[in-house]
């Protein structure tokens, strides 16, 4: 009986562990066809490492810029609050590029695929341009109007000119990305942030400290260090592109304007960009009405907001699987096939989120004092990353029902969606709790807590009405 058990288990082991290689190494696969729990490892799995390897660029840089003090972590915090304008433009650019190639993959039409990824590659490079101008010329306004002090801006505002002025290399990233997840060649993708990762991993220490024969540029060496590890990344995402042996290939011929297309893709990006759009705003509020508490609140709120993004980034990667699944199988015509696929991935995901919310309730303290051995920082952080944590189950199945609906193509519904729960719930609740109460900054995690869990319950009524499965691409 334990005999017969034991072999059992050791072939369970090395089944999973097949498919685990499998996933990793990648290879051409019918995601309208494959099995939906087949589908659904084969895409989350490096769906979720190259999610964990983008959150690693966060947690890198605030682990070695907390070596210099909590004003460096600050400035860290103010950028990122000003940087994830940039992130939600990725983002709904990533959402729009995913919503049309998944859709002429399931229709069996990789030219058009092809000509959808060079659009969106000229629409995010367009929109880089603009972005930089900003920060070219006036990141120490920007860090003013954010509330930090002279000092602050005088010592640390070349991290923020870097940073926001180099943001042609996010958007790529998160187009090109976005182009090989969708056709469901997510092992790519996951390649490309495990090179991008080690380039930073060995760029960071090295200019913020100099190490050997790299100068010793303090904070604005994490920016120059991140932007060169994503910037190399990009050559080589181009490289694949060019190559002709993905599923999605450029030829110089795509790299033309084609209208229709790019109107397309911008409709549906200008929908994406709008959720997060408001999704971030709300976060920039969040940064703003806690920056009046001082620099040690700001900095353990950063370093809890790190740890959430690491912790909530392998939730994005099975979230994405849903969303490529959906779009492909409603580009082959089997609706019913698709929401089964965002049904099971929820159940997935829920459990991820659940696991992860325990660790870092019971740890929050442990957690913070790996990125600081400042006391109040420390005391302040945990405070915030354990409240934030308590939604981690809703925020796992309202991630899954936003992205879904992304993948149809319906990325409006989320966007009034956001609105709703960021703008109306989030952004007064944390004002009045925080500001016009006793609680003082627990007030603003109590609001984040709130309106994210409202995402979820609002989400998942909306995606079991089905209208999502008649939107056209």
């Amino acid at each position: 009986m334990i005999v017969t058990y034991i072999k059992q288990l050791r072939a369970t082991i090395t089944v999973l562990f097949g498919e685990v290689v499998a996933a990793i190494k990648g290879g051409e696969h019918d995601y309208t066809k494959v099995s939906l729990n087949r589908s659904i490892f084969l895409l989350a799995v490096p769906m979720v490492l190259e999610m964990m390897m983008e959150s690693l660029f966060a947690v890198v840089d605030i682990f070695f810029v907390s070596r210099l003090g909590s004003d460096a972590v600050a400035t860290v915090g103010l950028t990122e609050s000003m940087m994830t304008i940039i992130y939600a433009i990725g983002f709904g650019l990533s959402a729009g590029t995913t919503a049309m190639i998944a859709r002429r993959i399931g229709e069996k039409n990789p030219e058009g695929a092809s000509v959808a990824a060079a659009q969106a590659i000229i629409a995010g490079i367009f929109i880089a341009l603009v972005l930089a101008i900003p920060g070219l010329f006036f990141s120490k306004e920007l860090l003013r109007l954010m509330g930090a002090s002279e000092k602050l801006i005088s010592e640390n505002y070349l991290f923020t000119a870097i940073m926001l002025t180099g943001n042609i290399v996010i958007l790529l990233l998160f187009i090109i990305n976005a182009a090989f997840r969708s056709a469901g060649d997510a092992a790519i993708a996951m390649r490309v942030l495990w090179y991008a990762n080690l380039l930073n991993l060995i760029l960071d220490p090295s200019l913020i400290f100099g190490l050997g024969p790299f100068p010793e540029l303090g904070i604005k060496g994490a920016a120059i260090a991140t932007t060169t590890g994503r910037g190399l990344a990009v050559i080589y995402q181009m490289y694949l592109l060019f190559s002709g042996k993905r599923a999605v290939k450029l030829l110089l011929p795509h790299i033309t304007i084609e209208w229709q297309v790019l109107r397309q893709i911008i409709k549906l990006s200008v929908g994406a960009i709008m959720q997060n759009l408001i999704a971030t705003t709300s976060w920039v509020f969040m940064v703003r009405t806690l920056s009046v508490f001082g620099s040690e609140v700001v900095a353990g709120y950063t370093i809890a907001i790190r740890i959430v993004i690491f912790s909530l980034l392998p939730s994005w990667g099975l979230s994405n699987a849903a969303s490529t699944l959906v779009g492909q199988n409603l580009g082959a015509g089997q609706p019913d096939r698709a929401e089964r696929a965002a049904w099971i991935t929820s159940i997935a995901n829920i459990i991820v989120m659940g696991v992860a919310s325990i660790f870092l309730v019971i740890f929050a303290h442990q957690f913070i004092s790996l990125f600081s051995n400042n006391a109040l920082v420390i005391e302040k952080g945990a405070v915030c990353l354990r409240t934030i944590s308590y939604g981690f189950v809703f925020y796992g199945l309202g991630m899954v029902m936003v992205q879904s609906i992304n993948g149809a193509g319906d990325t409006y519904t989320p966007t009034y969606i956001n609105l709703f729960c960021f703008w109306c719930i989030e952004i007064p609740l944390a004002y009045l709790l925080a500001i016009h109460s006793s609680i003082g900054e627990n007030g603003v995690y109590i609001a984040i807590l709130v309106a994210e869990t409202s995402i979820a319950v609002v989400g998942f009524f909306i995606f079991r009405k089905g209208n999502w499965k008649t939107k056209k691409v």
